[in-house]
């Protein structure tokens, strides 16, 4: 059976890097994959490049990212550094849950040194519940419930305690750093070898999973629970 896996992060980028093996190795088994970016990132733009072109730019780059994977790459219109806090895009998020049915939902763990991706963590769990209840009309769709899993960023390490490993594969691996070029600030930042820590981090936790390649995602402390009838 084919599913839908979804990953929300705050900016274009975000996901990703992530979740990039973990949605190309699904993507190679045939799921749809799902990416959607609260913002574009957008003020992050090189020397030389302005903050609207370089936001048209990033958006032509999450399509690449995705139609490599044969996926879908949606961004809201909300300015990078300036998402909102309120019920308007927890709504729209729930929607984008309801529309798409995802049987699994990536996105940031709760605690980060950048607000927008402890917000968009915040953002998303709140849809989550929104997504799965009757909210008389207030959002559009069947009602539909998808586990959230927290992905490990560099910027949201505080707290952080990986708890599943996702083993990706080879073809995975190469689809994913073929994928990662798209994109110029993971290949040309001067503040942050992000392609470099990513892949070298699929190594590591790929090593503590007994396999080649993996991530690492954090769960809710309910979802921690092994249920056993005997030893």
């Amino acid at each position: 059976m084919k599913h839908t896996y979804m990953a929300i992060g705050a900016h274009i980028g975000d996901c990703e890097l992530q979740n990039g093996l973990t949605l190309s190795t699904l993507a190679l088994k045939g799921h749809k994959i799902i990416t959607v970016a609260l913002t574009k990132g957008e003020r992050g733009n090189p020397k030389g490049v302005s903050v609207e072109d370089y936001s048209v730019q990033k958006e032509k780059e999450a399509n690449e990212f995705a139609n490599m994977l044969n996926g879908e790459a949606i961004v809201l219109n909300y300015r990078d550094g300036e998402i909102p806090d309120n019920d308007k895009i927890r709504l729209e998020v729930a929607e984008l849950i309801r529309k798409y049915k995802p049987k699994t939902i990536f996105t940031h763990w709760k605690n980060s040194m950048h607000k927008d991706h402890s917000l968009t963590s915040k953002i998303v769990t709140d849809a989550q519940l929104l997504a799965g209840i009757d909210m008389e009309g207030k959002i559009k769709g069947e009602r539909h419930f998808a586990p959230i899993y927290f992905s490990e960023n560099w910027e949201d390490e505080e707290d952080f305690k990986p708890y599943i490993y996702f083993k990706g594969t080879k073809e995975g691996y190469e689809l994913w750093t073929k994928a990662m070029k798209k994109h110029w600030f993971i290949m040309n930042s001067q503040s942050f070898k992000y392609y470099d820590y990513y892949t070298h981090l699929s190594y590591v936790r790929g090593a503590l999973a007994r396999t080649t390649y993996a991530e690492a995602y954090s769960v809710f402390e309910y979802q921690k629970k092994v249920v056993k009838d005997e030893f």
